[in-house]
């Protein structure tokens, strides 16, 4: 039988291999985006948030955050979506090392690994809740 002219499947390469390049990549994006220190995050810590488009592209844009499941929602939506100039007015500092412990399981690994790597007491204060 011929060899197929398919081009590979992407995702398929060992991570070592190809793809290593793009994870380095993908973890730069998040990395750039951090702040030099959480004490930047002063975003609200009640009320109603409504996120821009560029952040909230799909979904809920509008979050109240004295309902545990929006506030979740709205750190988790701007964690990932988030720009470099996002993050200290839409996250609060207590708030994020308050709900670390449960928010770290609902971000993608590479998300929670940058926020742990750049800020130990994110990964102490999740250490202490478990």
């Amino acid at each position: 039988m011929a060899a197929s002219s398919q081009p590979p499947v992407p995702g398929t390469a060992d991570p070592s291999g190809v793809y290593a390049e793009d994870l380095a990549l993908y973890r730069e994006k998040f990395r750039r985006r951090l702040p030099a220190s959480l004490d930047e995050l002063r975003g609200p810590a009640r009320g109603v948030v409504d996120l821009p488009l560029h952040v909230a592209w799909s979904g809920m844009t509008s979050y109240d955050l004295e309902k545990p499941r929006q506030r979740i929602g709205l750190y988790r939506t701007v964690l990932h979506e988030g720009l470099h100039d996002d993050l200290p007015l839409y996250l609060n500092r207590d708030l994020l090392v308050q709900m670390w412990p449960v928010l770290r399981g609902l971000v993608g690994r590479t998300v929670r690994a940058v926020w742990e790597e750049t800020f130990p007491q994110l990964a102490d204060r999740a250490r202490a809740a478990a």
